[in-house]
């Protein structure tokens, strides 16, 4: 018998190097990122005259970590920080550089703009090779489950009550603090901190109400109901917004939107927002795509969620005809294929799903944006969210776009 013997001193040389296969992924994802452009996340951490500073980490390192991870589908920064220390992929790409889980965090949320420009650094790259066209695009939208739970969400009256608990709390905390000795600066400050930041939580969640509350009349006012449900707001992710999902339940969600070109599978444009109603999504998306790229969108591919009439002649006006299914009639249940108030865009775009180039069309949305969108949500980190508030979420989706369109296009990228 073979028997373990753990006791057993061993010298062994080796460097991070060799302890990584020559075509592992992690390789890749360095090479990717050593090739493009980052000056925008340098520009946060250049030395300033008059300014004390301190070493910083180098982003290509953070850069390159958050999109193996969003390759691997880790979404957590603590999750993160461990497998640097243990994981031999994830400690080849620190190459001897310790990161904690505070640094990992804030990295990936704080830099909006510069991923958005990462994502149209790739696009040029594919466009040039001719992989890439935008002529036609298939957008759809999908539910992220959001990090707030049900029961978080209040009413006004409520949402009041508990702000001027959590003021008095905080001052009742500042006097607390001048009267027990015990208590050492830093954990003073830890108490006003969590009760400051409570706080201006619950002001933000007030805010939200206001523009709920809005919403909710206009629904009211255009739907003619004499009643509506209250408004309510999460205290925790007061963005977030309870929405119908995949398996018919109600939880906290964002709706994440993606646009991809039929022909290559490519993510072109990701927007996240925080309604449950597509309508109206396709015209953003089309401007961000034009933007990134510059050319014009001709042919836009959407589901019955996002047809509206006057979002058809809107995208008629800006040069772009909607491949989209026709909606059904309310008496026998069967596409209304003609109706006296079309305007003449929705009356072509009738015309255009009878005929059988159409439909074929039609066809590729569907084996492009739900299998885009699985892929994202399965195995690149696209939720459930474990951030909050719009603009963080829009972090993590770019971050997932990106570790898509690099780990499919690698060859590409560095060639």
């Amino acid at each position: 018998m073979r028997l373990p013997d753990r006791m057993q001193m061993r010298w062994e040389a080796w460097s991070l190097d060799e302890r990584l296969a020559a075509d592992h992924p992690a390789r890749t994802i360095w090479a990717v990122v050593e090739r493009l452009d980052l000056s925008m996340f340098y520009a946060a951490i250049e030395a300033r005259e008059g300014t004390v500073g301190r070493d910083a980490t180098d982003p290509r390192i953070l850069v390159a970590l958050w999109l193996y991870a969003a390759v691997e589908g880790v979404g957590q920064g603590r999750r993160l920080a461990r497998l640097c220390e243990v994981h031999d992929a994830y400690r080849w790409l620190c190459g001897g550089v310790s990161v904690n889980y505070h640094t990992l965090n804030d990295f990936r949320v704080q830099h909006e703009r510069a991923l958005d420009d990462l994502l149209t650094q790739v696009l040029a790259t594919l466009m040039h090779e001719g992989l890439v066209d935008v002529k036609r695009i298939s957008q759809d939208g999908t539910k992220v489950r959001a990090s707030a739970g049900r029961q978080s969400f209040r009413r006004r009256s409520r949402l009041e009550q508990m702000h001027a608990e959590a003021k008095a709390h905080l001052e009742s905390l500042k006097a607390q603090s001048e009267d027990e000795p015990a208590l050492s600066a830093q954990q003073r400050a830890g108490r006003e901190r969590a009760a400051r930041e409570r706080q201006e939580k619950i002001e933000k969640a007030l805010e939200q109400m206001a523009e709920l509350e809005a919403a909710k009349a206009e629904e009211q006012e255009r739907k003619r109901r004499k009643t509506i449900s209250p408004a309510r707001v999460s205290t925790t992710d007061p963005e977030a917004r309870v929405m119908k999902m995949p398996n018919g339940g109600f939880d906290p969600a964002y709706n994440a939107q993606i646009a991809t070109d039929p022909h290559s599978r490519a993510i072109v444009a990701v927007r996240v927002i925080n309604h449950g109603t597509d309508h109206g999504e396709d015209a953003p998306l089309r401007q961000q795509v034009e933007r990134r790229t510059g050319q014009k969108v001709q042919e836009h591919l959407l589901d019955g969620g996002y047809v509206k009439r006057e979002n058809i002649d809107a995208a008629a006006e800006a040069g772009a005809a909607i491949f989209a299914p026709l909606p059904a009639t309310s008496k026998d249940q069967k596409p209304c294929l003609k109706n006296p108030n079309d305007s003449p865009a929705v009356a072509a775009w009738r015309a255009r799903m009878q005929t059988a180039e159409g439909q074929q069309a039609y066809k590729q949305r569907a084996s492009t944006s739900e299998t885009v969108n699985g892929d994202l949500k399965t195995y690149r980190g696209l939720g459930p969210f474990q951030v909050r508030g719009l603009d963080k979420v829009q972090c993590v989706a770019l971050w997932s776009a990106l570790a898509y369109n690099i780990l499919h296009f690698a060859e590409v990228l560095l060639a």
